[in-house]
């Protein structure tokens, strides 16, 4: 693990499992809930990603990154997929509530995106930001309503991963020899072709902490007779965001609804309307063979997924901003930092709304003696 400065890690041990937290030093605990912002990684990654984000924060805030279960230095436990991503929001309820934590403004990237609304549908939060986050039905196999694509959910789950990517997860191959090593899956799939950092490592090392153990990443598959031939199992992540089990457009129906932060960027390679980690897109492509064309396997459109959803939730009476970065991948925190500090400072109320329409200006002549 590496520390960047004023960053400290400990262990918390809740009712349900042994979980790291990274915090920074010098934060009051006793901070009001409207001051508290906690953050939930993605899919092969850790807290150590929220690192930057962390350290640049206004000081008068409190402000925590957690490791779900399997990743970085919290407990391994199997994900029951057959709850949908309810194991990793129960940890999150457990973590907070032991921190003494009753609500809070939440922020979740990718698979944390979809772990905070899940835990919004049956929490109360003060808000949500949404950073490249999964869509609301699940990762493939969906119609852009969200029905499901089969019955068994052919195209899901944990067959969708790289087995040679695996394999070199559970290896700690931090090199870029291969094409499927972590490194270079960062590379193409975590952000944009043009972004550059110092602290690659340290991002390689949050990749390379997600257990391959069983039942934690990627998770089981089962054959199907249905292209491409598997369909989700019943354990692991990547079957626990499977339409089969997943589904939190929910949201729109809650009585009291946080305000929502929208934050993608406009070259995500791994959730857009055509992710190439999704393996209908990829028959599009023609990169897996096969292909039984739009009517039967269509690519999920993601994006559109997700905007119809935060739609209807503000039609509904939520309040929801959307920010669409162009130029940026999957990783709006470590390619905008600007722009995202920005947008989660507005959201959670810390800094104010710009007026719209702007209000008349006039000058102001004084004196130099005042």
């Amino acid at each position: 693990m590496t520390l960047f400065d004023g960053i400290s890690s400990r262990r918390v041990e809740t009712p349900r499992l042994s979980v790291t937290v990274l915090e920074r030093d010098g934060d009051d605990p006793s901070t009001p809930a409207d001051r508290t912002v906690a953050f939930v990684h993605g899919t092969v990654g850790s807290s150590l990603f929220w690192q930057e984000i962390l350290q640049d924060l206004p000081r008068d805030l409190r402000v925590l990154a957690v490791d779900l279960r399997g990743y970085g230095g919290t407990e391994n436990a199997p994900v029951d997929a057959t709850r949908g991503v309810r194991d990793f929001s129960d940890d999150l309820a457990a973590t907070l509530e032991t921190l003494g934590i009753h609500t809070a403004h939440l922020v979740g990237w990718s698979l944390g995106a979809a772990v905070i609304l899940q835990y919004a549908l049956e929490h109360p939060v003060l808000s949500l930001t949404l950073e490249a986050p999964i869509s609301p039905y699940g990762f493939g196999g969906t119609r852009r309503d969200g029905t499901r694509l089969t019955s068994d959910d052919a195209g899901t789950g944990g067959g969708m991963a790289n087995p040679d990517f695996v394999r070199r997860l559970a290896a700690g191959d931090s090199g870029e020899e291969a094409e499927t090593s972590p490194r270079n899956m960062f590379r193409a799939g975590f952000v944009s072709s043009a972004y550059t950092t110092e602290h690659e490592d340290v991002w390689v090392a949050a990749m390379l902490a997600t257990s391959t153990a069983g039942g934690n990443y990627p998770g089981d598959s089962v054959r199907t007779d249905a292209w491409p031939g598997y369909a989700a199992g019943t354990t692991g992540v990547l079957n626990a965001l499977s339409p089969k089990y997943f589904d939190v457009s929910g949201i729109v129906d809650l009585a009291d609804k946080p305000p929502l932060l929208w934050v993608h960027g406009a070259v995500d390679a791994i959730v857009s309307d055509a992710s190439v980690y999704e393996p209908n897109d990829l028959g599009r492509l023609g990169i897996l063979p096969d292909w039984p064309g739009p009517e039967v396997a269509p690519p999920q459109p993601m994006v559109s997924q997700t905007r119809d959803v935060l739609a209807a939730y503000a039609d509904a009476g939520g309040d929801v901003m959307e920010i669409d970065l162009p130029g940026v991948g999957h990783s709006p925190h470590l390619e905008a930092p600007a722009q995202f500090r920005h947008a989660l400072l507005t959201r959670i109320g810390y800094v104010g709304v710009p007026a719209d329409p702007a209000p008349s200006t006039e000058a102001i002549i004084l004196r130099s003696a005042d």
